[in-house]
């Protein structure tokens, strides 16, 4: 027996208040979701699994179930196959007095569809538009009737496959989104098109069949709740139209936007001689959207700034078939960055998606496919309707987008406004266009510059994330720069996610075809990159400003950058925290006290706010801050060091119990060696490095060194002198492009010390010395500094003074999906423990803001794209006073901002300690 799901979806909102036959029913012939799905009856053309009859869930991509062959819209050669569906369903017998349409949430790509062996109507053409057909008469009640699809790969309109199947991300085939029947009295709504207005003025669009004369049409506000809101809105019926509109105004609605996401129901109902007819429920939200030219975008009369991100429907397991938890973890994602916006990159998305971002609070700019290449006039108007109706109500959508990237075709613009009531702009991301110029990638420059003319700036695409590089790096630059001009919107980063595919003919292996779908935020199944907190701390709405610890009160300044939102709204609270020792097997932090603060700071304003710390604030090592919104979810948590670096490395050092056993030397050919607690340190004479390391384990995988990073120098001098306290200072000294001075002091019952001191002229990617261990027997690394993610110098951003730990990985970013990767440099470095079985070893520094460089990372396989794979030393451990910033796909990282240059060196000598412990 066939499975019926019945549901009242929240995008139609179908409730009534009659009875039962008043109520328009949904009754699923598909699943409806990746999750929930339906086996029908398949037949496959060509390709995989092809020329057989067969099941196949729906709704899914039939690729990902094993049938057909893979496209990339880049590919030159493209797969033709079709798919053949059959399904059988019972009518009730109870439907025979109803209407009945047959919809399709969205079919890849060309729809032929027929009921019990005839045409249900016109072929659809266009893979993610919401269409239907009226069925009431082709179908047989009270017995089984066949649906049957002839599902075309590729349209038979040239241009659909233009503006969707030849785009920069996979094309598909299948009924990849839900099937349904929508039944309804003979009299019904349609649907309905919503304009309230922030001043409380609403209108409404009721579109409805075979109503009659004298019936009458009524519209009743509640709030979620369900309690009534304003008076009913009422219109009698003197003339049959397909469409009628009802006007009304109601005083002071709780407004939407994405801070205070208000929602209320509109229950619309015919009726005739006093009997409800039909009732159909539709959620909207009382907001209004206005471009102000040469000023900027405004909603409810706030200026707005876009903190967004393109977003692609996509799900590595079942292609753009997904599911409402799919769509709440990418909101929550997005949620967690502290933004406020998202792009729909490059097609409309499930339905449901728009509803979360109604009811969660996103800004949202819905788009008609194109990339680079557009739809033809004919079937593009269709398109555009179907998009518009389906989405005309959701207060989230803030702009329609005619295409992407030269797909624009310019004939269709004037479409939009036919459908929508509200009269949204319409804007072309890549072009200036309705005085909105969306440049794509923008360099420093060009946002600078811009400042100077007079159209408004909203970036539909910025800081593209190929692999690691882009999205948090360069970040903090250009955002600030953004921030200054009154005339700037905002923008959205490229993209939240890699679209990466599991190919069932590649062993469900993942697939992001190279470097076109590495590109993402988070990885294919939403795994974080350093960027999500980068940008997490850069788009806080709540910026902090780190308090000054030389003075007996601390007070921090605070920003607020809501646009909507007291600070009352939400919590703050304080840790004093003490860190572990390096001898102590911990992580984290433990907490010494703690304590809250008060703060009302309305939107734009800033204030500073003084913490009430225990006396002993002064002991601990750090203060954590942490900022929570009105739901409860963290804005950001800053960690603050109080103590010094080398106030942290005295601590350290005193805990390391040392034998005060004798040192002593010896020399051999072209070698100098120490023997200390029973380490021996073996040194080159001929180039004054320290070559090998070795204890009571075996030889330990540290030597070579120290070089300095990225200069080639010749050995000036070594030498070797005892001391009168029984120790021993080993001093090698270079000169070449940059000088350098070791000495490597051995004291009784101490660590070994490395005092080092540099000069360096010249832009550098990196300035610092180097040393090489042995990559093979590293599996890990604990340490007390910024982290867990790695860093570059334009992305500093986003991380936290902590003692972490990680073990070894060899991720390339975007190419496989361990994180946080492992390689790489690390900043604010205290101490480090290098993990390497019997060569592990520890180092302590007094040098503040030091990085650590950890192994070099591997290059993507598109390495022919420089930006995204920065220099690093020869040496593959380094510890680093510069170090060098990446770039994105389209930019080389000095074209980014200031924090995105080569280092500039100082004058002065740049000096500093390395203590290290090789027991």
């Amino acid at each position: 027996m066939k499975r019926i799901i019945f549901s009242a979806l929240c995008f139609l909102g179908l409730v009534s208040t009659e009875a039962i036959a008043q109520q328009t029913k949904l009754v699923y012939l598909s699943g409806t979701d990746k999750d929930h799905t339906i086996n029908w009856d398949f037949f496959c053309t060509q390709g995989m699994n092809s020329g057989k009859w067969t099941k196949i869930p729906v709704p899914s991509q039939w690729e990902l179930q094993g049938f057909g062959g893979y496209n990339y819209g880049h590919d030159k050669k493209k797969w033709e196959e079709q798919g053949l569906y059959r399904y059988n369903f019972k009518a009730d017998k109870s439907w025979s007095d109803k209407e009945i349409q047959l919809v399709f949430e969205g079919v890849m790509t060309d729809a032929e569809v027929k009921i019990n062996g005839q045409l249900a109507g016109a072929i659809h053409q266009g893979s993610f538009y919401r269409f239907n057909y009226s069925v009431s008469k082709l179908l047989k009640f009270d017995a089984e009737n066949l649906l049957e699809i002839t599902v075309s790969k590729q349209s038979a309109d040239p241009t659909v496959n233009d503006a969707e199947r030849e785009g920069d991300f996979w094309v598909f085939g299948g009924v990849f989104r839900p099937v349904y029947l929508r039944i309804m009295p003979k009299t019904f709504i349609d649907r309905v098109a919503i304009d309230a207005r922030a001043n409380g003025d609403f209108g409404v669009d009721v579109f409805t069949g075979n109503i009659k004369s004298g019936d009458k049409v009524s519209v009743r506000l509640k709030t979620l709740k369900g309690v009534v809101f304003g008076t009913p809105i009422n219109y009698n019926i003197a003339k049959p139209a397909d469409s009628v509109r009802l006007t009304g105004k109601f005083s002071k609605p709780a407004l939407w936007n994405p801070e205070f996401p208000n929602l209320y129901n509109a229950e619309i109902s015919i009726l005739r001689n006093g009997r409800t007819v039909n009732v159909l429920n539709q959620r909207f939200g009382f907001r209004t959207v206005e471009v102000r030219k040469s000023d900027g975008i405004y909603v409810n009369g706030t200026k707005i700034l876009i903190k967004g991100v393109d977003r692609h429907s996509f799900w590595p397991e079942s292609g753009r078939t997904l599911s409402r938890k799919i769509h709440l973890e990418d909101i929550m994602l997005m949620k967690d960055m502290n933004m406020n916006g998202v792009r729909m990159s490059h097609y409309p998305p499930d339905a449901e998606f728009l509803d979360l971002c109604d009811s969660l609070g996103l800004f949202v700019v819905d788009e008609l496919t194109g990339w680079q290449q557009h739809y033809g006039t004919p079937v593009g108007r269709k398109l555009v309707k179907e998009l518009i109706i389906r989405d005309v109500n959701h207060p989230s959508v803030v702009f329609w987008a005619n295409g992407n990237e030269g797909g624009f075709n310019f004939d269709l613009d004037n479409d939009y406004a036919f459908y929508d009531p509200q009269k949204r702009v319409v804007i072309h991301p890549w072009s200036n266009f309705n005085n909105i110029d969306t440049k794509h990638y923008p360099e420093y420059s060009y946002i600078e510059n811009a400042a100077k003319k007079q159209d408004i700036l909203l970036h539909t695409e910025m800081i593209h994330g190929l692999y690691d590089g882009g999205h948090g790096a360069s970040l903090d630059d250009n955002w600030k720069l953004i921030r200054q001009n009154p005339r700037h919107a905002g923008g959205f980063l490229w993209a939240l996610t890699d679209e990466g595919v599991v190919r069932k003919d590649k062993r469900d292996s993942i697939d992001t075809d190279g470097n076109h779908g590495a590109d993402g935020i988070v990885g294919p199944h939403r795994e974080k990159e350093g960027s999500f907190y980068t940008i997490k701390e850069v788009w806080s709405p709540v910026q902090v400003k780190k308090p000054d610890f030389g003075s007996q009160n601390v007070v921090v300044e605070l920003e607020n950058t809501y646009l909507y939102t007291n600070l009352s709204d939400c919590k703050f609270s304080w840790q004093l925290v003490k860190f572990p020792l390096a001898t102590e097997k911990k992580d984290g932090f433990t907490q010494i006290s703690s304590g809250k603060l008060s703060v009302a700071l309305a939107p734009g304003k800033t204030g500073s706010f003084k913490l009430e710390l225990t006396s002993n604030w002064k002991d601990a090592d750090a203060l954590r801050f942490t900022a929570t919104n009105k739901q409860g979810r963290e804005i950001y948590s800053w960690m603050w060091p109080i103590k010094t670096t080398t106030q942290i490395a005295q601590q350290n050092l005193m805990a390391i119990d040392k034998e005060k056993s004798k040192i002593s030397d010896s020399e051999k050919e072209n070698a100098y060696v120490v023997t200390q607690n029973g380490v021996t340190y073996t040194f080159d004479t001929q180039t004054g490095y320290l070559k090998t390391v070795e204890n009571s384990k075996g030889i330990v995988s540290f030597g070579n060194g120290p070089v300095l990073a990225g200069v080639n120098q010749s050995l000036q001098s070594f030498k070797h002198t005892k001391t009168a306290d029984g120790g021993i200072i080993v001093e090698s000294s270079y000169t070449g492009e940059s000088t350098l001075n070791a000495r490597w002091v051995f004291v009784l019952g101490k660590p070994v010390c490395l005092e080092y001191d540099y000069t360096q002229t010249g832009a550098a990617n990196f300035y610092g010395i180097t040393f090489n261990i042995d990559e093979s027997k590293v599996t890990g690394m604990r340490w007390l500094g910024d982290g867990p993610y790695r860093t570059w110098k334009n992305r500093l951003k986003g991380v936290s003074t902590s003692v972490w730990e990680k073990s070894y990985n060899n991720t390339i970013t975007g190419e496989t999906f361990i994180y946080p990767e492992f390689k790489g440099y690390h900043a604010n470095l205290y101490w480090a423990e290098v993990e390497a079985g019997n060569s592990t070893f520890k180092v302590f520094t007094d040098k503040s803001e030091l990085f650590l460089q950890m192994l070099k990372p591997d290059k993507a396989h598109t390495t022919f794209i420089s930006h995204v794979n920065p220099p690093f030393p020869e040496g593959n451990l380094g510890f680093l006073n510069a170090i060098a910033p990446i770039g994105n796909k389209f930019k080389q990282a000095d074209s980014m901002g200031p924090q995105s240059q080569k280092n500039i060196s100082v004058s002065s000598k740049v000096s500093g300690k390395l203590w290290f412990d090789f027991q």
